[in-house]
C-alpha cells in the first residue's frame, strides 16, 4: 500500500504516518517525489486496513497495490528507475549500453584482447565469467579468484566496467569487491538465499531471467533484492526454454514492452543466449533496442572457436564492430542513443 501525502505535508506528518505504519507491525519506506512524498507500506502478506492512517495530517490518499510484487512494480513507483555507474553511465535512460565481451575468462591475453575489441568498436561495459555455473559438471566452471583479478586488469588497462557473475552467497562479497555490476544468472534466478545477499552487497545486480520463468515470477525475484534496500536492478531477457530447436533457447521480445509496462525497472536483452547461435545475434539485438531494451549483453571472443564456452554464439570482433553500427542507427530512429565508453581510468 502506498500512502501519499499533500503537496504541502510537513516533515512532522510523513514521520507521524511512518510511526503509525510501524506501530501496525509492518515497515514504513518514505519517497520523496518531485511533486510530494509517498510513504510505502511493505510487509503485508494480504490487504491492509488503511484507515487508521486516513485521518492523519498531510495525507492525501491511500493506494492498494494490486500486484504481488510491490517494489518493482509501476504502482509502487511510476517514474522509470534509472541505474546511475560510475563514470557518469546509467542504465534505464536516454542512453543504451552495450555490454560485451566472452562467455568465461580463460587467461589473460584472451580477456584483453576482448576487452579491447569491444571498447574500440563502442562498448562501455565489459562481460566476462569468473565463477560458471555449467549444466554438466565435467564442463569449464571458470578460473574462479584468479579470473576475478583478470578482470580487474582489464578495467584498470580499459576503463570498462565490469559485470560479472555470483554463483552463490558466500561468493556475492568476493565478486562485488571486482565488479561494478553482480550478475545473478538463469540457473540461480530463484536462489532467494543469493537473492537476499546480493540485494545487500551495494553493487547494482543484474537479474537474468530463468530458462523456464514467467514475467512474474522475474519480477517477484527481483522483489527479494529490493527488499533487501537494492533499488538498482537491471533485468534482463536471454530466452525461454522452448520445444523447437532450431535455436538455444526462445528470445522473448515481447517481455521488454511487457516489464516496462509493469515496473519501472529497466530491462536489457542477451541476445547471445537468447539464440545459441552467432549468425542470429546481431538481428535479434537490433530487433531488441527497436523493440525498447535499456541495454545488450553480447558475447564475444578474439577466437570463437577456440572458446572454453559458448563459442558458437559468440560474435568475432569484426563482427562486433559491424553489427554496433547498426544498433546506432536503430536507436537513434526511436530518439535513443548508444553510449559511449567512458575515459580510461588512471
Amino acid at each position: 500500500m502506498l500512502v501519499v501525502m499533500r503537496h504541502d505535508a510537513r516533515e512532522e506528518d510523513v514521520r507521524a504516518v511512518v510511526e503509525a505504519i510501524q506501530a501496525m507491525g509492518y515497515e514504513a519506506r518514505p519517497m520523496p517525489g518531485r511533486q510530494r512524498t509517498t510513504v510505502g507500506l511493505v510487509g503485508n502478506e494480504g490487504r491492509v486496513d488503511g484507515t487508521r492512517l486516513t485521518s492523519l495530517d498531510g495525507v492525501q490518499e491511500l493506494i492498494h497495490v494490486t500486484q504481488p510484487y510491490k517494489l518493482v512494480s509501476r504502482e509502487w513507483k511510476q517514474e522509470s528507475t534509472v541505474v546511475r555507474l560510475p563514470g557518469g553511465l546509467t542504465i534505464g535512460g536516454d542512453e543504451v549500453q552495450v555490454i560485451a565481451g566472452p562467455c568465461s575468462v580463460e587467461g589473460e591475453t584472451q580477456l584483453l584482447a576482448a576487452a579491447r575489441a569491444v571498447k574500440e568498436a563502442g562498448a562501455t561495459l565489459l562481460r566476462a565469467g569468473a565463477f560458471k555455473p555449467r549444466s554438466s559438471p565435467y564442463s569449464f566452471q571458470g578460473l574462479g579468484p584468479k579470473g576475478l583479478k583478470l578482470l580487474a586488469l582489464a578495467r584498470q588497462e580499459t576503463g570498462l566496467l565490469i559485470v560479472t557473475e555470483a554463483v552463490d552467497p558466500e561468493g556475492v562479497d568476493l565478486v562485488a569487491e571486482a565488479a561494478d555490476i553482480i550478475q545473478i544468472g538463469a540457473r540461480n534466478m530463484q536462489n532467494y538465499s543469493l537473492l537476499r545477499r546480493a540485494g545487500r552487497a551495494g553493487k547494482p545486480v543484474l537479474l537474468k531471467r530463468g530458462i523456464a520463468a514467467t514475467i512474474q515470477e522475474l519480477l517477484l525475484a527481483a522483489e527479494y533484492l529490493l527488499a533487501e534496500g537494492n533499488a538498482d536492478v537491471i533485468l534482463c531477457e536471454r530466452g525461454i526454454r522452448s520445444y523447437d530447436t532450431q535455436t538455444r533457447n526462445l528470445l522473448d521480445l515481447s517481455a521488454i514492452p511487457t516489464v516496462h509496462a509493469l515496473s519501472h525497472l529497466p530491462i536489457i536483452a542477451d541476445p547471445s543466449h537468447g539464440t545459441g547461435r552467432r549468425d542470429m545475434v546481431p538481428s535479434m539485438a537490433r530487433a531488441a533496442v527497436a523493440a525498447g531494451a535499456d541495454g545488450l549483453l553480447v558475447e564475444v571472443h578474439p577466437n570463437p572457436e577456440q572458446a572454453l564456452s559458448d563459442g558458437g554464439q559468440s560474435l568475432r570482433p569484426e563482427q562486433f564492430d559491424r553489427m554496433m553500427g547498426e544498433l546506432r542507427l536503430i536507436a537513434e530512429a526511436i530518439g535513443r542513443r548508444i553510449a559511449e565508453p567512458v575515459v580510461a581510468r588512471t
